[in-house]
């Protein structure tokens, strides 16, 4: 991720949902372009903010299984409010679906308690080793980043141990 558009994952039920903040400064680089005498957050990185908790809630849920985490589809993307250098971004993802290689989420933004974006994400997780584009040392390093990442955004408080038993955690979110 060239851009990280969250600050903090401030909490995390496994399997079931994340909230993370991103709080807006007029430094961002995009800001000087979007729009120079109105700065708002685009659209485009609001759903990205919205994209990297939902993936940060897969990648955790299933203890960083997959190296590969993207976003397939959005659906019912509703943007309501402009977020403009000083909010704060609380952003929300909760878990509705996983199966097979997909995760289905319901997602929202907000701002104080202004909806700025809200909607559902299609997410698709797979192993560039699965899909011979790589051999399993890439995968394995990919993994790796991005868990040091994950406890970069969140603290050791949610640190992956590896103990979690991940098949039949899938069940019980299945079933809901």
């Amino acid at each position: 991720m060239r851009f990280t558009q969250l600050d903090r994952i401030i909490e995390l039920t496994e399997g079931e949902s994340l909230k993370a903040i991103k709080c807006l400064s007029l430094s961002e680089e995009y800001l000087h372009d979007h729009f120079p005498r109105f700065p708002v957050m685009p659209g485009v990185l609001m759903l990205e903010a919205l994209f990297q908790a939902s993936m940060w809630l897969v990648r955790h849920t299933e203890d960083f299984q997959h190296s590969m985490v993207v976003l397939r589809e959005t659906r019912n993307i509703k943007f309501g409010d402009f977020v403009e250098p000083g909010n704060q971004l609380q952003v929300q993802t909760n878990l509705k679906k996983l199966e097979g290689r997909e995760a289905v989420l319901q997602v929202k933004a907000l701002i104080g308690d202004q909806a700025a974006v809200s909607g559902r994400l299609l997410l698709e997780r797979y192993n560039l080793v699965d899909r011979k584009l790589a051999p399993i040392d890439i995968d394995n390093f990919v993994r790796h980043k991005f868990r040091k990442q994950f406890n970069l955004l969140c603290g050791p408080r949610f640190e992956s141990t590896g103990e979690l038993d991940v098949p039949s955690r899938l069940a019980e979110i299945n079933t809901v």
